[in-house]
């Protein structure tokens, strides 16, 4: 079966009109499921056609098992895929799709007939292309072991290291001008040692970032992997390629930018900085009365039946627990007596961006409940009680009132300002940033140790039994 191409042309437009909606959709939570089925769709609709067309030149017993096989991978894993696992999810698909846009750079070098001529910019896609893909690929797989603690989470570093790195950079970049000097007799040796390195690279450039960073560093990855994929669609003239990956690199830069500036910190800060290789309680020193308040399940419940105003603050423990069905059904209770809740999300909570949001969308809470940190934070002198369950660094008070702490400038949400705080957290451990929190010690804080679903199922049970 063949396809016209201007058939094909017209089903490519019609495919990259949908992406670029679908990303236009992504940035409000009112539009954001629109938004991922478009795009879907538009992929669903570039499949087709791209499997159709590659059926003129390779048989339909190669193609559709491939196809298929492809196909049924991705759907059992984001099925099966547990909610505090989809970092790493993201992660390894990320690293499948820039594995994939550097082997197209090495077959299409590797069976390239001998004498025959590649133009210069040909030459120079494939080595950018290859270069980039690679080492997006190892740096994700690294980033996917460190997230599934497969690795330990804190930097990995040594002894002249950025150096090391910068040689490794220096390297990749004359390879790549001896690569592409060489375009009309490809040498072989030199575009397989060009993606070598690039793959080593990609290691080194990742191990020195701590876990508390993987949400930018997944961010900035995957504007590699589309800047690959983009640079692999010139070598293919595949147009929906191109389309494709320059809005994921566009995009993930924008995303990569708008992290660090919530972490009020640098790019390179972020990469080169190898934040979180301190001690517990570096840089934090508490002083002062260091006594931790307990409450009961039972006590918060007629704290939250009576308040006026409840914020709950999600985190990474939340999703741990897998708790935030129970939260919502705590939130629905509430509101039934006529409290006023909402969510306050800190745009680094979790292990990815938009972690928290995808979280709470997945219990059905409203998007209207959902408050950023600039819009949240004037309004919680006024609050009555804020339940934070499982966040850490980012309600750490220290980022405002310590200059010696290594969060001190990050934006943080400033429940500590609100009239009462109950922390649920299974003990007092330090977060990613491996500093004590002030808040667990400040007067208006008491603390709930537990498991996060269990409790929050209790909770549900005592605010029912409040008269």
């Amino acid at each position: 079966m063949s396809i016209s191409p201007t058939v094909l042309l017209y089903t490519y437009c019609i495919t990259a009109a949908c992406f670029i909606l679908g990303v236009r959709y992504l940035g409000s939570p009112a539009t954001a499921r629109r938004g991922n089925m478009l795009a879907a769709g538009g992929m669903a609709l570039a499949l087709v056609i791209s499997t159709i067309a590659l059926s003129s030149t390779l048989p339909w017993a190669i193609v559709i098992p491939a196809v298929l096989l492809g196909a049924i991978i991705g759907a059992v894993s984001a099925k099966l895929v547990r909610m505090t696992a989809m970092p790493q999810m993201v992660a390894l698909f990320n690293g499948m799709g820039a594995g994939t846009a550097a082997l197209i750079g090495v077959i299409h070098i590797l069976t390239t007939a001998e004498g025959h001529p590649l133009n210069t910019g040909d030459m120079l896609s494939t080595c950018l292309g290859t270069g980039i893909g690679s080492l997006s690929f190892t740096g994700s797989i690294i980033a996917y072991a460190k997230l599934q603690e497969l690795i330990k989470g804190r930097p990995i570093t040594f002894p002249l290291q950025k150096p090391f790195n910068g040689v490794l950079l220096l390297i990749i970049i004359v390879l790549g001008i001896l690569a592409g000097t060489s375009a009309h007799a490809p040498d072989h040796v030199l575009f397989i040692a060009l993606a070598g390195v690039s793959l080593i690279l990609g290691i080194m450039f990742v191990l020195p970032i701590g876990g508390a960073d993987m949400p930018v560093v997944i961010a900035l990855l995957n504007s590699f992997t589309g800047l690959a994929t983009a640079l692999t669609g010139f070598v293919l003239n595949n147009a929906i390629m191109i389309v494709a990956g320059t809005l994921v690199g566009a995009s993930g830069l924008i995303l990569t930018q708008l992290m660090s500036k919530a972490m009020n910190r640098s790019i390179a800060n972020i990469l080169f900085g190898a934040f979180g290789a301190v001690q517990t309680g570096a840089g934090s020193e508490l002083t002062g009365d260091l006594t931790v308040r307990r409450t009961t399940v039972e006590d918060l419940a007629i704290l939250c039946t009576y308040a006026q105003s409840v914020v709950i603050v999600p985190g990474y423990g939340l999703a741990v627990a897998r708790a935030q069905h129970e939260i919502k059904e705590v939130s629905d209770l509430l509101e039934e007596r006529h409290v006023n809740v909402r969510y306050a999300i800190h745009p680094v909570a979790g292990r990815m961006p938009g972690h928290m949001n995808v979280l709470l969308a997945e219990a059905n809470v409203p998007y209207t409940q959902l408050a950023e940190m600039d819009s949240i934070n004037p309004d919680f002198p006024q609050t009555d009680v804020v339940i934070v369950i499982g966040a850490n660094d980012v309600v750490n008070p220290a980022a405002r009132t310590n200059p010696g702490s290594p969060i001190y400038g990050m934006p943080i949400l400033n429940v500590d300002q609100a009239k009462t705080v109950v922390v649920l957290k299974r003990s007092m451990n330090p977060g990613f940033a491996g500093i004590d929190n002030e808040l667990f010690y400040r007067p208006n804080t008491m603390m709930l140790f537990g498991d996060a679903k269990a409790t929050l199922t209790e909770l549900v049970a005592a605010i029912k039994n409040v008269q």
